[in-house]
């Protein structure tokens, strides 16, 4: 059930009917586990910015803060893990931007 859909830049594609119906699911029918919080998980009163090997997990191999998105953080987490990692940076702990 190929169809051919003609856009405004001219171009021609061939697109399959039953992906556009509605109700239908995209991704293939995958299944997604709920990611839960590690800190809460762990009851993890304080994050320490001086923990250093815990911050690092949240990194990006270029240093950047990954999303909780990503990790699953809860919001109240997300934010005090963030702190920690610009305390931990203005501290010369972790580097602001990994080489």
């Amino acid at each position: 059930m190929l169809a051919e859909r003609e856009y405004s830049s001219g171009q021609v594609r061939e697109r399959d009917r039953d992906r556009d119906r509605e109700g239908d699911r995209r991704g293939g029918g995958r299944f997604f586990r709920k990611k839960v919080c590690r800190f809460c998980s762990e009851k993890v009163s304080l994050i320490d910015f001086k923990d250093i090997e815990r911050l690092s997990k949240f990194l990006t191999e270029k240093g950047k803060i990954i999303s909780r998105r990503i990790t699953g953080n809860c919001a109240k987490h997300q934010r005090a893990l963030a702190r920690a990692i610009k305390r931990a940076r203005h501290a010369v702990l972790i580097p602001f931007q990994a080489e």
